[in-house]
């Protein structure tokens, strides 16, 4: 057993939906989220600039002494080396990987869809993996620029216009390429999923990585015994961002739902 808390960190906003999954999965667990609010996005950034903000990132978890560090960040999944996370000294996981295997175990054609940031398409991160998982596979990207800051100012709203717009450039292709599965490559599309789904259509299977991952991180602390001590009151979250906390209060409880709840702080990661 142990009782330190989890620690998830994203570029903004999105890494929520994983908290959320992990509250409703495990909750007597405490669980510390970051969210580098004051530098989202990240996937329009180069890679050098991703590596500086992750272990930045990352470094602030250790600093709360978390058990555990996930990365809710399709783009720093697909970027931070894991031979680099190997030497973490706690374990790590990214959502790439988690994703890339549910997606292979659910495609019937063997035509999958990938979207994502710029960064993560361009790291080819699950078509490499995707490749081994499924060698006869056909993968179709597209990198969803918009998507990060389309989410992060709020137009998630079912039938959003501008929301239609992009969904309609961005995927009509993919769609038109007859994908079974899509891989939601950035944990912020998720909050689109309802107005994605319905474009697409009800006969491809939509992969969620953080909720997906969230189910990882489960199976990795119970193998490790790693899980907290149940206790009566349950676990709490405690939320961090690099930009003011007013919006992202809001935002948060929205994207939480019924798991909603925790203080919410500003810190200077640049110091980190």
């Amino acid at each position: 057993m142990d009782n330190r808390p989890i620690g998830v960190f994203d570029s903004g906003l999105g890494g929520l939906t994983a908290v959320r999954e992990l509250r409703k999965i495990l909750p007597g667990e405490d669980i510390v989220y970051f969210g580098d609010t004051g530098r989202v996005p990240y996937g329009s950034r180069g890679r050098e600039i991703i590596l500086q903000y992750t272990r930045q990132d990352i470094r602030f978890l250790l600093s709360k002494d978390v058990k555990y560090v996930m990365a809710a960040c399709g783009t720093v999944s697909s970027t931070y080396p894991l031979c680099e996370a190997a030497g973490l000294p706690v374990p790590y996981t990214g959502v790439v990987r988690s994703a890339a295997e549910a997606a292979a175990a659910a495609s019937k054609n063997g035509r999958i869809g990938v979207i994502g940031t710029p960064a993560t398409i361009r790291s080819g991160s699950y078509e490499q993996l995707l490749n081994i998982l499924r060698p006869e596979a056909q993968i179709f990207t597209r990198a969803c620029p918009m998507f990060v800051p389309l989410v992060e100012n709020g137009y998630v709203n079912d039938g959003n216009p501008v929301a239609l717009l992009l969904i309609e450039e961005y995927l009509t292709d993919l769609k038109a390429a007859g994908i079974d599965t899509l891989i939601l490559g950035c944990t912020h599309y998720p909050l689109l999923k309802k107005m994605i789904g319905d474009f697409v259509g009800d006969e491809v299977r939509l992969i969620d990585p953080g909720k997906i991952t969230a189910h990882a991180v489960k199976a990795a602390l119970q193998s490790q015994n790693l899980l907290a001590t149940p206790r009566p009151e349950g676990g709490h979250a405690s939320f961090f961002v690099s930009d003011s906390t007013e919006g992202f209060k809001a935002s948060a409880d929205l994207f939480l739902g019924e798991y909603k709840g925790g203080p919410v702080q500003q810190i200077a990661i640049d110091k980190y």
